[in-house]
Parts: structure tokens; sequence; C-alpha cells
């Protein structure tokens, strides 16, 4: 199997929010409206403000069995105050636009901080880590509004459910499909010197259709996530895919509890990226409930493995020209020839860890994670061969990561392998290691990238887990 990816782009759009850009607001008026903030947190005496103006509107569309079930509009907005008194903090928020809500908010903003508990570490970045004025504006082309109609939207799903539904008669029944037009802008000052914002759009199709009937029912569901609405897989691709998905978990089996290789899929495999990414965060650092506390410098993961972090791919959904705070991102590599070479810092968290921020002020950006054994045709097929005989996993139940110990158990189904071929479907199974143990028996990266929100990896061959059957 592999992933229906995007069809061609077209660019076409406009970057800043303009009359015909759907948005209510324009960056100008959300400027204005960020001073108001910011002068009067001076006026009562804070000794540093920030203020985030923000608008976002959207479109979500589901249909089932062929009949529209449900249309959604939705348009918020908010200006969030953060006001400091020394080392003190608070923050307040409002949808209220009006001079006289916007001077209220910051009035409890500054009443939180004058009562609240003195932080030696709550400030906003040091000027010298804020971005600079030629970066601000730097345009990694992340809107592209999408004027689709509800009926439009709803036509679209119901194509996409259809080629589900149409791919074998063994596909007996849907749990719909969607289709979701969202965007949003924002523009965020500070009393440090920083000002910036910009739009961005994620637009996205899905499915999910049930094969079977009775005792053998199996659901499964795929989807295409995009910043523009051209790039995003064709409603027939995405609907195939899912049935396809769906059919292959047919006859599933329980097994017999064996320690083996275990296979994670693409998109499983980012989470288990993930779960390594929040171990080298900084508020798991600082609170010391991570498994990989003091692990700077050292061999977390084999040789072969590398972690680049890059804020400026075009279109990126993890892509930003600064971080939540204003300050400036950079490419690095986190981890190189399996070695840990950065963290993922704020302000906040690396002053309490004596450190420098790395520009992750809400979250990190787009991350890759890759083998130099990987070769271009290692394919699914490739890595089924590698794994020789053990468990391909396509779906996981359940969080099961105890981030302090690096204990790893949750429920899972997937595929049994044989001498590198799929044998029979499997399921109600638990898989069970230590992440450490886990990252470091990484033996192999598949060549079948799969970008799940700011990751993208191939599947992930893990060389030993428990796994507990009947």
């Amino acid at each position: 199997m592999h992933h229906p990816t995007s069809s061609s782009p077209h660019t076409t759009a406009s970057k800043n929010p303009t009359p015909d850009s759907g948005f209510a607001y324009s960056r100008v008026f959300f400027e204005s409206l960020a001073d108001t903030a910011l002068a009067h947190a001076k006026r009562l005496g804070a000794s540093d403000a920030a203020a985030e103006v923000s608008e976002g509107c959207g479109l979500s569309v589901s249909v089932r069995n062929g009949a529209l079930e449900n249309v959604e509009r939705n348009r918020d907005k908010s200006l969030a105050v953060t006001v400091y008194v020394g080392h003190r903090r608070g923050n307040a928020s409002t949808s209220d636009f009006s001079k006289a809500a916007i001077h209220q908010t910051v009035q409890a903003a500054y009443d939180i901080a004058r009562f609240t508990a003195e932080d030696p570490f709550a400030s906003l970045p040091e000027a010298s880590d804020i971005v600079a004025v030629d970066q601000r504006e730097r345009d990694l082309d992340l809107f592209f509004p999408w004027a689709v109609t509800s009926e439009q939207a709803a036509a679209l799903a119901m194509e996409c459910e259809a080629a589900a539904l149409s791919t074998d008669r063994r596909i007996t029944n849907s749990e719909g499909a969607g289709v979701s037009a969202q965007q949003s802008h924002f523009f965020s000052a500070h009393t440090r010197g920083f000002r910036g914002g910009y739009a961005s759009s994620r637009h996205s199709l899905s499915v999910s259709p049930i094969a079977g009937k009775g005792k053998d029912m199996q659901r499964d569901a795929w989807y295409s996530s995009m910043r523009h609405p051209d790039a995003l897989a064709s409603p027939q691709a995405i609907g195939r895919y899912a049935a396809q998905r769906a059919l292959s978990r047919l006859k599933s089996r329980k097994i017999a509890t064996v320690e083996c290789p275990v296979l994670f899929e693409s998109p499983l495999a980012a989470g288990l990226v993930g779960t390594f990414v929040q171990a080298v965060s900084g508020g798991a650092l600082y609170r010391k409930s991570s498994f990989l506390l003091d692990s700077l410098g050292k061999s977390v993961f084999p040789k072969h493995i590398d972690l680049l972090e890059d804020p400026f791919v075009l279109r990126g959904k993890g892509s930003s020209p600064f971080d939540g705070e204003g300050v400036r991102v950079q490419a690095r590599k986190v981890v190189d020839a399996g070695k840990v070479q950065g963290y993922f810092l704020s302000s906040y968290s690396a002053r309490k860890l004596g450190m420098q921020t790395t520009g992750n002020a809400g979250g990190s950006h787009n991350l890759v994670f890759s083998s130099r054994l990987t070769k271009p045709s290692d394919d699914l097929d490739a890595m089924l061969h590698k794994l020789g005989t053990g468990l391909l996993v396509t779906e996981l139940m359940g969080q099961g990561v105890n981030y302090v110990t690096g204990d790893y158990s949750r429920g899972a189904s997937g595929f049994w392998v044989e001498n590198g071929r799929i044998a029979y479907p499997v399921h109600e199974i638990t898989i069970a290691g230590n992440m450490k143990a886990m990252l470091k028996g990484i033996v192999a990266v598949g060549a079948d990238t799969y970008n799940y929100g700011a990751k993208t990896v191939g599947s992930i061959l893990v060389n030993r887990m428990k796994v507990a059957g009947s």
C-alpha cells in the first residue's frame, strides 16, 4: 500500500489579509489594537507587556452514506494580553475589540500579576534573541484561502465517500466523510521591540469506511491535509485507499504472546518521533519528568539516525518566521549521527535550565527523521523484507507512554508478517517496551515518508518488543 499524496499545486493566492481574503479585520486594525493594549499596560505601571490579536474562520462539512450530516461555519477572534510587574506575570483575554474591553482586559492581567507569586524566570525574551526586522515578514507561502461553498464541500465529501463504498462490495457502511477549510491571521507585539504576524490556512478531506458485517466488521480511515486546497489528494484516491485499509483488516486474528521485531507504519512512526520531542522539550526537562534528562551530547539513537528541524519550508505545516514569543528560529540538526545536539526550549524553560532559548515557544517546526542507511528503494515492501518475521503495526490505541520511566505499552492492531510477507491481519494485542531501548533499537527507517503535521518520517523498524496476545 502506498499512501495517496497530493496532486500538483497551483499558486494563485494573496498572502496578506485583503477584503476578499474572507477575514473581517485587517492587519493594520490588529496592530492598532495591540498598541492600545501595550500603551494601557505601560500607563498602569507594567514593567513589560505582550499582546496578540487573532482571527480565525472556516467551514466544516460532513456527510454520511450519501446524505449531508452537518454544516458548520466558525469565526472566532481574540485579544490576549500578558502583563509583567517585575517578575510577576498575569494573563487575560477578550473577544470584544472595543477600547473599553481592551482596557478592562489589560487591567485584569495587571491585577493578576500584582497578586501572583514572583517567578524569577518569568519575563519576555531577551532583546538579543528577538527575530531581526528583515526576517519578521519572511513569506513562507502559508496562506491560501479556499472560497469553497458548503454545497461544493459536501459534493467533494460525497465523492470521497462514494469512491470508498464502490471500491469493493465488502465495504458495507461508512462513518462518514468530511471537508474542512480553515484560515487564520494574527498580529503580535511586545515591549521588548517585537512586532510581527502572518496569515495561514489548513484544509483537509477525510473518510472513514467500514468493511465486513456481523462479528467481522473493521473500520479504517484516511485523510489529506494541506495549506493549499489544490495540493490535497483527490477524493477518489483518499476514498479508495481508506477502503483498501479497512478491507485488509477483515478476518483479523489474535496471536500468542511473543517477543519480535516491530515495524511501525509511517503515520505511527511520526508518533514515536513525537514522544522523543516531548521528552527533550523544556517543560518535561525542568520538571524532571522525562526519561531523557541530561541527554544533550549523548547517543540516544543508533549512529545512522538524524533529525533535522527547518522552520523555513515553503508551505510547511510547521513553518514560521519566528516562534510564539517573537524569537528567531533557525534550521538545525536536533540529532546528528544518533547524538542529541539540542533540546526544544522557550525563553522560560531555557532560563529554568540555565540554557539558551532554541526558538521553540509554541512547539517544534518541520522535523525530518531519517536514517543514513535508507535507500530510495526502501518502500514498505522492502521494509517488510527487513522485518522478516514479526509485527507490522497500523493502529495504536490509548496513551501508554510513561515519560518519567520511558515505559511504553499500547493496544495495537496490524499484520503478522512471515518471511517478509504479510501473512494475516491481527487485532486485540498490546505492544510493550521501554522508549530508551526502542529508540536505541531502531534498525531501519523506510523511504515511504509520510508528513504528519510538522513531522516527516518513513516507517520505523524496532529490533525487539513484547507483543502480548491471547
